[in-house]
């Protein structure tokens, strides 16, 4: 069992920045790729970025390339989702999750662990 969870979320401006923290639990962190999906009110959840077990094979959806950075630290068992220029279409709930597969990064249903979220709000 592992679990996930999110910090770092808040109200900024548009064109501001966050990062936003995910701190896994348990021995097997190093072993999982890492995500981190979106969901504002009545959409779809969206996937946002991946990693793999060592901080490479990074993966980013096309509304946030350019913007927004993906990266870990084993040691610390935390994925950090570094977020700039930020617009107001980027409000949502920033979700992190973790899987042992590498095929269909981009699918909610390929990763077994979530955390609870975490909310970012962006002000015109």
């Amino acid at each position: 069992q592992v679990q996930l969870v999110e910090s770092g979320g808040g109200l900024v401006q548009a064109g501001g920045s966050l990062r936003l923290s995910c701190a896994a639990s348990g021995r097997s962190f190093s072993t999982y790729f890492m995500g981190w999906f979106r969901q504002a009110p009545g959409k779809e959840r969206e996937f946002v970025a991946r990693v793999n077990q060592y901080g490479g094979g990074v993966f980013y959806g096309d509304s946030v390339k350019g913007r927004f950075t993906i990266s870990r630290d084993n040691a610390k068992n935390t994925v950090y989702l570094q977020m700039n220029s930020l617009k107001p279409e980027d409000t949502a709930v920033y979700y992190c999750a973790g899987t042992s597969r590498s095929a269909k990064y981009y699918s909610t249903e390929t990763y077994d662990y979530w955390g609870q979220g975490t909310q970012v709000t962006v002000s015109s």
